[in-house]
């Protein structure tokens, strides 16, 4: 399983021949806009966990590009079907196995929301396990008792968790996460796009090592393997 981050909360994870995007948020974010060009990304699946605009921003035009399937809440499914895409629709505790995986979606606690204000459902993360692998995207939310459910369904390889603050969990509350979680290998995701979310990518990890846990940042474009 390869994941790469394309900046914010967007990441390419690679199964098998499979290629699977997350919240697809590239031509709005200025620290990506200019490293990667949307029509050279062809996958076969789109995850959003919510409906906010810097999440689902470059969704239609990939799924265009790939005549991928776009998996999320039901309320979100819905409105790309409506649209002509493909979708798969899903809701909370609700699991599908796919051909690169298994999926689970489980709770976040956020708002979700289209640009135009409509509906979006309830936000929402993914449990994905593939390739004897197991990791947890949080999505948008903050820190949420329900998180101690993960561990009763997998032991996670690694949790993608928000750090940036302000609108989702910040340091302190995501090293909280990992212990609800379970998992001591943190991919940190939704800092730095814009002045809200800035944070000290040094303190950052400084605090998560106290806690004898690894914070992974990644550059954009970069990767790890599991």
């Amino acid at each position: 399983m390869k994941i790469t981050f394309y900046g914010h909360n967007t990441l390419l994870i690679e199964i098998n021949d499979k290629k699977i995007i997350v919240d697809p948020f590239i031509t709005g974010n200025p620290l990506a806009k200019d490293k990667i060009n949307i029509s050279n990304i062809t996958v076969d699946y789109i995850l959003l966990t919510h409906a906010h605009q810097d999440h689902i921003l470059d969704a239609e035009a990939i799924a265009k590009n790939s005549n991928a399937t776009i998996v999320s809440n039901f309320e979100i499914a819905t409105h790309y079907q409506n649209k002509g895409f493909n979708v798969h629709p899903m809701n909370h505790g609700g699991t599908w196995n796919f051909d690169f995986g298994k999926v689970k979606y489980v709770n976040a606690i956020h708002t979700s929301s289209f640009p135009d204000g409509s509906y979006g459902g309830q936000p929402g993360g993914f449990i994905i396990e593939s390739e004897h692998k197991s990791i947890y995207i949080a999505g948008d939310t903050a820190l949420t008792m329900d998180m101690k459910l993960i561990p009763m369904y997998t032991k996670l390889d690694l949790a993608v968790l928000p750090i940036g603050d302000n609108f989702t969990m910040g340091i302190d509350d995501a090293i909280i996460a990992s212990d609800f979680v379970a998992c001591n290998k943190i991919l940190g995701v939704h800092y730095d796009t814009f002045g809200y979310i800035e944070i000290d990518h040094k303190e950052a990890k400084k605090k998560f090592l106290d806690k004898g846990k690894d914070l992974i940042l990644l550059e954009i474009e970069d990767s790890i393997e599991l």
